[in-house]
């Protein structure tokens, strides 16, 4: 599929407080074929989610006044799985992480390039859209349980609430429980073949993974790494 295939009847809310950027990022996006729509503030984002349905959101970090881009984020995500993509003029891990941990589906460094931009969307709305592979209903791994049809995740009965992203790399292990997936493998599953050098995705969804579903994420029984290869989960039982 193209990209102009793929962007068609697609619609990205864009939200920044900087019009030029608003403008450079509407115009990339318009030529590629998606639909545009803009916020220049976070008090404003949830009732255009609500109205316009987008099917993604470019949401700006440091928005000049009302709540900040994390802070929107983290509303957005109690009614909508919508994608989102964080623009950040920083990229530190604690800066990504805090996006992750906020809901965030990706992050997008600034200044970037047009080709970047037009990449980045299009990679998560593949991700956001494609189908699951098919596997039984349920899943038990020690004190983990997973209802693939439902979506929802219990840790000692108690229900575990995982992020989009969360969820489809638990879902990765799962389907592969006792083998290891190599970094490279899981981020092509988990995030597509564009992302597949990007490590700092993965340890940081590792890291939020084992802190809730392991006893002592510093000490993980289920979720285990092997060293410079990548990731397994272990179903062992208690």
């Amino acid at each position: 599929m193209s990209s102009a295939e793929q962007a068609r009847g697609r619609k990205i809310l864009v939200v920044d407080d900087e019009p030029r950027v608003v403008r450079l990022v509407s115009e990339v996006l318009k030529a590629v074929g998606y639909q545009v729509v803009a916020a220049a503030s976070g008090a404003s984002v949830l009732e255009m989610v609500a109205l316009e349905q987008p099917d993604l959101i470019l949401l700006d970090v440091l928005l000049g006044s009302g709540p900040n881009g994390h802070e929107v984020c983290r509303r957005i995500r109690e009614f909508s799985d919508v994608a989102i993509v964080m623009l950040t003029a920083k990229a530190t891990e604690s800066d990504v992480l805090a996006g992750f941990e906020a809901g965030a589906d990706d992050y997008l460094t600034k200044p970037f390039s047009a080709k970047e931009l037009a990449a980045r969307v299009a990679a998560v709305l593949r991700r956001s859209q494609r189908p699951e592979e098919a596997v039984t209903a349920a899943f038990a791994c020690g004190e983990i349980q997973i209802d693939f049809a439902r979506h929802s995740v219990k840790v000692r009965g108690q229900p575990v609430a995982l992020t989009r992203t969360e969820y489809a790399l638990l879902h990765q292990l799962a389907i592969h429980a006792g083998r290891v997936l190599s970094h490279a493998d899981l981020l092509t599953r988990v995030w597509g073949p564009e992302y597949r050098d990007d490590l700092d995705y993965l340890r940081a969804y590792i890291r939020y993974l084992r802190r809730k579903l392991e006893v002592d994420p510093a000490n993980p029984k289920y979720i285990l790494t092997q060293p410079g290869i990548g990731y397994y989960l272990v179903c062992t039982g208690e």
